[in-house]
């Protein structure tokens, strides 16, 4: 009987063998060896022995194989056997590599938006710039996140370099697209030079995956008060003052033209003129942030980047120059251009050591611009910006941001930018400021529509707009700003700075709390509902003390 039951189990076994070998021709077998799967995308798919599609595996997944390899005769395709987490699977023979540098498969991508190229993968250091619709030759990327390269390594110019793969795709035509060519994009499209800042359409409007980061929360109504690098000194006081109120944030100065706040490590090894110029110490600094943070406060840094005297003293080459080629003063200042990526690097190095020295939870970047009014100087010939890589105005502003958000994301910090009022307008402005553009890559846009720097009869308003800061900023944010978020896929978050010092024309008014809660309800009632920040050039106290009813508790 036994010998029965044991002749029976042979046969079986023989005929579901040779079941198998009908579909599968078994090619050699070899002790393990260890591998990786590879492919030019993020996921691999892995087979069972029924050449039946078994699951997704991460590219990278490290892998014993056995060189025993099948052939499936309906595909003719070669499979190899793998053992994954003491599972056994079958792989295309195509996807196994066994060096890990090799994972990736992509050798050629294009720039769907203009890029920046960086010199090593853990740095801001810039290599240069690729433009939209460029081919890039991909020879390795850095480092891998669930089987996705954020970062390629590609050859620049015969140097290698580095580029976020995001801002790639894989075909000339798909990088030569336009975000929603057939709706919302034509209302870029219409938008064109009229300012000199350059045509709306050449600018980048596809969605952006706004921050969000889980041990870094932000209000979801900031009320900020501001402090220059002057009275930080005195903190303890305004937190006090703060503390009554429902104030829940603070705007402090990190570098503000010729007013550098402390002696950042970042100024001394680019800029020394700022570094000499500061007006705090390093640890003192460092205390009065800790002392706002402790007490709950949101802190916010601001950067003014391209305003920057003291940076030209030390870089004249950075400048904006005249038509002797020395640098040109503009309303006193001097202007590193915004072209210039040399000043985006130190800007962008000095936010980080900001946020990881400092700790502030969001950097604000403000003079993110050219010169205004000086657009007829420039037809004349009589300015130079230094144009190195023929951008737009408008296209540098923002390739600077998508570059310094990047950058500033990556240590866990929100990045928000500053505007004229005159840019929530539907065109391009001069100075190259694009609502649509600044708007959909950072995280929060402030414009500064202060009543006092408006026309005195805007918007139909027949009164002198600055008497009456509710009429204004009503009618700025229902018919101009509201509108401008509403023409892209993902805008930033609107916090306005409202104005909280005296009117410096006539008819003078004196800006009480009952002026700033004015201006606070009227950008609610437009729907900017993102929240205030106070803008008095030297943090009066005593204005503060005054303007506080508006911000009592509810």
């Amino acid at each position: 009987m036994k010998k029965v039951i044991l002749s029976l189990l042979l046969l079986g076994t023989i005929l579901i063998l040779g079941m198998f070998l009908s579909r599968h021709e078994v090619v050699e077998l070899k002790k393990a060896k260890t591998a990786y799967l590879g492919s030019n995308d993020a996921k691999v798919i892995v087979y069972d022995e029924n050449y039946k599609e078994a699951k997704e595996l991460y590219r990278g997944t490290k892998v014993e194989y056995y060189n025993n390899k099948i052939v499936d005769e309906r595909t003719n395709q070669e499979l190899v056997e793998i053992k994954v987490d003491n599972q056994t699977y079958f792989v295309k023979a195509e996807n196994l590599v066994e060096d890990y540098n090799q994972v990736v498969y992509e050798k050629q991508l294009y720039v769907r938006t203009t890029t920046t190229v960086y010199k090593k993968a853990d740095s801001s250091e810039i290599l240069g710039c690729i433009k939209k619709g460029e081919v890039v030759d991909i020879i390795g990327f850095d480092k891998l996140t669930d089987g996705f390269a954020p970062k390629y390594k590609i050859i620049y110019n015969n140097s290698e370099g580095f580029v976020y793969s995001k801002y790639l795709v894989h075909t000339k035509e798909e990088s030569m697209k336009n975000y929603d060519e057939d709706d919302s994009y034509q209302i870029h499209v219409k938008r064109t030079n009229t300012q000199g800042g350059g045509d709306a359409a050449s600018l980048d409007f596809y969605p952006y995956e706004k921050a969000k980061f889980e041990e870094n929360k932000m209000p979801e109504k900031v009320k900020s008060l501001y402090l220059n690098a002057g009275v930080i000194k005195d903190v303890d006081e305004y937190i006090e003052l703060a503390k009554k109120t429902d104030i829940n944030a603070f705007v402090v100065d990190i570098k503000d033209n010729t007013a550098p706040a402390y002696k950042s490590k970042i100024m001394e090894k680019y800029s020394k003129t700022n570094f000499n110029h500061a007006i705090n110490s390093f640890d003192d600094y460092k205390l009065a942030i800790k002392k706002l943070k402790e007490n709950g406060f949101y802190v916010i840094g601001r950067i003014t980047v391209f305003k920057d005297s003291y940076y030209v003293t030390d870089h004249p080459e950075s400048a904006i120059a005249d038509t002797n080629g020395n640098p040109y003063k503009h309303n006193g200042s001097y202007w590193p251009s915004a072209y210039n990526r040399d000043v985006w690097q130190f800007n962008v190095e000095l936010a980080k050591e900001a946020v990881t020295e400092m700790g502030f939870h969001e950097i604000q970047f403000d003079y993110v611009r050219f010169p205004d009014r000086t657009y007829a100087l420039e037809r004349e010939g009589k300015m130079n910006l230094k144009n190195t890589y023929n951008e737009t105005k408008a296209q540098a502003i923002q390739t600077f941001l998508m570059y310094a958000c990047d950058q500033i994301h990556e240590v866990g910090a929100y990045v928000a930018a500053d505007v004229f009022g005159e840019t929530a307008h539907n065109y391009v402005t001069g100075y190259g400021q694009y609502w649509g553009a600044i708007s959909n890559v950072v995280d929060v846009i402030s414009a500064m529509p202060y009543p006092d720097h408006f026309g005195a009869y805007e918007y139909g308003i027949h009164q002198i707009v600055w008497t009456v800061p509710y009429k204004l900023l009503y009618a700025w944010g229902n018919e101009y700003a509201s509108k401008r978020q509403q023409e892209i896929p993902t805008p930033a978050i609107v916090r306005t700075w409202i104005q909280a010092y005296n009117t410096v024309r006539e008819p003078y008014i004196i800006y009480d709390h009952i002026k700033i809660k004015e201006q606070m309800n009227a950008l609610e009632d437009a729907g900017l509902t993102g929240g205030v920040m106070t803008w008095n050039a030297s943090s009066s106290f005593t204005k503060y003390k005054e303007i506080m009813p508006a911000f009592k508790k509810e």
